[in-house]
């Protein structure tokens, strides 16, 4: 979920948590004052009524509301003396509706001469219901409003605020060790994204350096071993051919001149492996899969050969991806030497290529632990002219690749590479 919509679902929440509240307490607040106002009404007519009964005695013969709003009726000075002004509510029946209707009623009493009398003004009032009904109609539009008006101010806004955040979130999304330069920060008016910016680009000056000191480290250290290493087994070579030796001594030299090979494919291995996964191969292009595996067949038929090895070739689609070329060679060479090294002779290899996936399937007895079988120095067979490294391998150029190198056993070893999801 966005960062937009993640807010607005809070607000929206809110909103529906206030806005009833915020609707109670309106409404008893308004009906309060409507209450407070129809009240001074009635008591400016009460005023009005007794001013007008002290010139015309008429006022005092209406005992029903059928001439006004009014009634008048004599009581008692017992009656007098005992009685409160009072305000109530009481329906009554208004001839020119036809229906009972609510009215807010006065009763008091007032004193012409001698005589008592009971006056009784009554006014309309608001039915609460049809208040109520308008009151939601109100909140409800209200509420739409309010909710048009924040996804307006989060798509427009503040999509314009984010904006250095996303620009930042882009760059950073196709940002590489190799080249610093990709990263353009610009100051903004907001603090928190300052600070931000300022942040990333210590963590990105502090990385590219060790980057750089560890991509040195590795280089230097790979030609200082390369160098001895080259000699120490020209030396051996030289050694070997000398005819003094005896078998033992030559067995020795044998073991020494393997061991050295071994050390010199380890270390040039492990170099690939660090240049791989610090992206050193920018050189990206479109590859054509079909071609590639055709020429390496034919660059392995020796050794399929040599272990009698039956090998079908299964092209239903072209398959064309972009990465560095190298790199492809040596992904699908190392897929296809494992395949070979670790099948029974007389056994099946079987390499399909699809429009989107890439299957390499050779006999096995048993599935092996897809857990450990990327891992560096991981051998699947205890030959010693094995480095462990060539599916390590395997997997880092698919993942600077942005393909997918995985494992599966059905009977059979089957390893597929597919683009990454």
């Amino acid at each position: 979920m966005k960062l937009l919509n993640y807010t607005s679902g809070y607000f929206l929440i809110v909103l529906m948590v206030i806005i009833p509240i915020w609707a109670g307490l309106f409404y008893y607040a308004m009906l309060d004052e409507v209450y407070d106002s129809m009240d001074d009404g009635l008591d400016n007519q009460r005023q009005l009524i007794i001013s007008k009964a002290a010139l015309d005695t008429a006022i005092l013969t209406h005992k029903d509301f059928e001439e006004g709003n009014y009634a008048v009726m004599p009581v008692s000075p017992n009656a007098a003396r005992k009685h409160t002004d009072l305000y109530i509510d009481t329906m009554m029946y208004m001839q020119n509706e036809k229906d009972f209707e609510p009215v807010r009623m006065l009763q008091t009493v007032f004193r012409k001469g001698e005589d008592y009398y009971q006056m009784r003004v009554i006014t309309s009032m608001v039915e609460e219901d049809d208040l109520v009904s308008e009151l939601g109609y109100s909140l409800m539009w209200l509420y739409f409003g309010l909710v048009a008006t924040i996804l307006v101010l989060n798509n427009f806004l503040l999509k314009n605020i984010w904006k250095p955040f996303y620009r930042l979130i882009r760059q950073l999304q196709t940002f590489k060790l190799t080249n610093i330069q990709q990263i353009k920060m610009s100051q903004t008016r907001v603090d928190e994204f300052n600070l931000m910016q300022n942040t990333v680009q210590l963590f990105l000056d502090n990385t590219v350096s060790v980057y750089n000191q560890q991509k040195q480290f590795i280089e230097n250290a790979s030609h200082e071993l390369q160098t001895p290493l080259a000699i120490a087994i020209n030396k051996l070579e030289l050694l070997a051919e000398h005819n003094s030796l005896g078998d033992a001594q030559a067995e020795l030299l044998e073991t020494a001149l393997d061991n050295l090979e071994r050390l010199k494919r380890l270390n040039q291995s492990l170099l690939l492996l660090s240049k791989i996964e610090n992206d050193q191969f920018e050189d990206v292009r479109e590859v054509n899969v079909n071609l590639l595996i055709n020429k390496l067949k034919d660059d392995f038929s020796d050794q399929i050969d040599f272990y009698k090895l039956v090998f079908t070739f299964s092209e239903q689609s072209q398959c064309i991806w972009r990465m560095n070329p190298d790199l492809a060679d040596i992904m699908f060479s190392n897929l296809i030497k494992n395949a070979i090294k670790h099948t029974p002779q007389g056994g099946i290899i079987s390499i399909k290529i699809k429009s989107s996936s890439i299957s390499f399937e050779n006999e096995g007895s048993a599935a092996l632990d897809e857990s450990l079988l990327f891992q560096r120095f991981h051998k699947i067979s205890k030959s010693e002219s094995s480095t462990g490294l060539g599916l390590a391998i395997a997997k880092a150029i698919a993942k600077v690749s942005l393909l997918s190198l995985n494992y599966r056993y059905e009977g059979k070893h089957i390893f597929t590479v597919t683009p990454a999801v």
